[in-house]
């Protein structure tokens, strides 16, 4: 893993200490039975949090000036997932540096196809997807070692996102 990728997963995981830490008046709304309730650093909010018709939740850390990416576009973004313990799954640096996938066509996770069209080109978002718009009961195998997962089923899911661009 490199030092970027480490760096992250510790700051993620002060994240996740700061917000079990943080009051509970100031946690977003659980999404069901069995999900985890994520509370975003207050210092990285640029808007209040928001929430999709199915519970997936955004953060803002900077609101993008591009436009809105439309069913059908081609979005390019950066990504880091993470799971609720902070740890790492899988980031677009390790893929090459950018995802590259049309709005609304399944390529993505149900969750992050949900959420895309609602941020502008530019900006860069904390993402919270719960187990059933992300890898819900199957969870994502490790290909080196099929007994073990790097998504297990029914987890939760945690994104650091940028938009770059839509076409």
């Amino acid at each position: 893993m490199s030092s970027t990728n480490n760096g992250r997963a510790r700051l993620f995981r002060g994240f996740l200490l700061l917000l079990l830490a943080a009051p509970a008046g100031h946690a977003l709304a659980q999404a069901g039975p069995g999900t985890t309730s994520l509370r975003p650093p207050l210092d990285t909010l640029h808007a209040a949090p928001q929430r999709t018709p199915h519970g997936v939740r955004y953060v803002f850390r900077e609101l993008g000036t591009g436009p809105l990416p439309k069913h059908g576009q081609r979005v390019s973004a950066r990504y880091a997932g993470f799971l609720p313990d902070g740890h790492l799954f899988d980031a677009s640096e390790a893929q090459g540096g950018l995802l590259k996938f049309r709005v609304g066509r399944h390529e993505v996770i149900t969750g992050l196809d949900e959420v895309i069209p609602l941020l502008p080109v530019g900006s860069r978002v904390w993402v919270w997807i719960p187990a059933a718009l992300g890898y819900a009961a199957n969870g994502v195998r490790n290909p080196d070692d099929d007994k073990q997962y790097l998504v297990p089923p029914n987890t939760p899911l945690v994104f650091e996102l940028e938009i770059v661009g839509v076409r």
